[in-house]
């Protein structure tokens, strides 16, 4: 049996064997079904039992309807990233303040994120439904008109929904970079007369980059990968209007049944969302040096 020399040896296989679970588990759970995925994109039929070459993938490509799905995503993903970033920042400040039941506060906001996408898109499709919903309700209550929300803007709608559920994630993200600024360059500001908005764009801002950079990249991953609004709420309607990238693959892969085309769609979604997330860290690390 093989014993490490050196001290340094014993401590490095100390180190694997405790991250051999983790090994293990990410390697059952993680890296075989996504070689299992790029596999079954190189293959067609019924029971993806025939090989296709990279015709799935050449169809993929130029499928109207895949192209449309993946339109309609990063439209709800630019809008998931915008909201995160201003809306997030603009909770952190506010609960930064030495206001009373700022902590109270924080809760609440927090235990939405806490709550599954299950849930949460049961509760918003009840409470939007134009016949029984309690929105339409309150405002036949204030005098005013009901509205079909799912109908009217549907993309906007599932994303409002979906901010709402993670803002409070992205607010406690920004919480802990504003309270990680040091006071003493605010006060210094404060000596050279400049004023709130000077200071913050001058010195809050930049200082949040690394904060804002892993927002925006994790925002941009869920909303690439969102599936449960669409597929709870407005199933993928009206029309096409909400049909999502994975919602679309999730329906080619179980009502059509063809896993082969659905696998391959799958890999060219993850390359778009890795080449976002490189190209996202390396504009993050210029912005970085610019500061």
């Amino acid at each position: 049996m093989f014993r490490p020399r050196t001290l340094q040896g014993r401590y490095a296989r100390t180190a694997y064997l405790f991250l051999l679970p983790a090994i293990l588990f990410f390697a059952a759970f993680f890296y075989l079904p996504i070689g299992n995925v790029v596999a079954t994109g190189f293959r067609t039929g019924p029971m993806a039992d025939q090989w296709a070459g990279l015709d799935n993938y050449g169809q993929a490509l130029s499928d109207p309807a895949v192209r449309h799905s993946f339109l309609v995503t990063a439209g709800f993903a630019v809008m998931v990233v915008a909201g995160s970033i201003v809306i997030g920042l603009a909770l952190a400040m506010a609960i930064d303040q030495p206001l009373r039941g700022r902590v109270l506060f924080r809760v609440l906001l927090l235990v939405p994120y806490l709550t599954s996408v299950a849930i949460v898109g049961l509760l918003w499709r009840n409470i939007l439904d134009p016949e029984l919903g309690v929105l339409n309700r309150v405002l036949g209550a204030m005098g005013l008109p009901g509205q079909t929300w799912l109908n009217t803007a549907p993309l906007l709608t599932i994303a409002a929904v979906t901010l709402w559920q993670s803002v409070g994630y992205t607010m406690v993200l920004f919480l802990a970079g504003l309270q990680g600024i040091p006071e003493t360059y605010h006060e210094a500001a404060k000596i050279d007369g400049a004023d709130a908005w000077r200071r913050f764009w001058r010195i809050t801002l930049p200082l949040l980059a690394p904060t804002t950079l892993f927002v925006s990249v994790m925002a941009v991953i869920s909303g690439l990968q969102a599936f449960g609004q669409a597929y709870i709420i407005t199933g993928g309607g009206p029309g096409d209007a909400t049909d999502l990238s994975v919602f679309h693959i999730f329906n080619v892969a179980f009502r059509t049944r063809d896993f082969g085309y659905s696998s391959a769609q799958s890999v060219l979604l993850l390359i778009v969302i890795v080449a976002f997330t490189l190209v996202q860290l390396r504009a993050g690390r210029r912005g970085e040096v610019t500061y």
